[in-house]
């Protein structure tokens, strides 16, 4: 059964840039995209790369290790040399806190 679980504050993540987060032992990826947030698992479909560490330009980060590229609001792959889209986490704001749904 799905839950919602607490992630961070909407101050910890700014506008344009993206965080890793642990939760539940889980590797995600928060990024606040245009007033936004979307969470994504953290980790790249190519390598074992974080994509919270990647660059953001828009909705689409890009992973620092090989450069493969992801729509943070869908998943999807926007570049190779992924092929594989990554997961992502319905999102939502309560009282100022980000909450992902597992």
């Amino acid at each position: 059964m799905a839950r919602w679980v607490r992630v961070a504050r909407t101050d910890e993540v700014p506008a344009g840039e993206g965080r890793y987060f642990e939760v539940e032992g889980e590797p995600i990826a928060v990024f606040h995209v245009d007033g936004q947030y979307y969470a994504i698992s953290d980790i790249c479909t190519h390598e074992e790369a974080s994509l919270a560490e990647g660059d953001l330009d828009g909705e689409i980060v890009e992973c620092a290790l090989h450069g493969a590229r992801f729509n943070v609001r869908t998943g999807a792959v926007v570049a190779p040399p992924a092929v594989v889209p990554v997961r992502t986490y319905p999102v939502r704001i309560i009282d100022g806190q980000i909450e992902i749904e597992l």
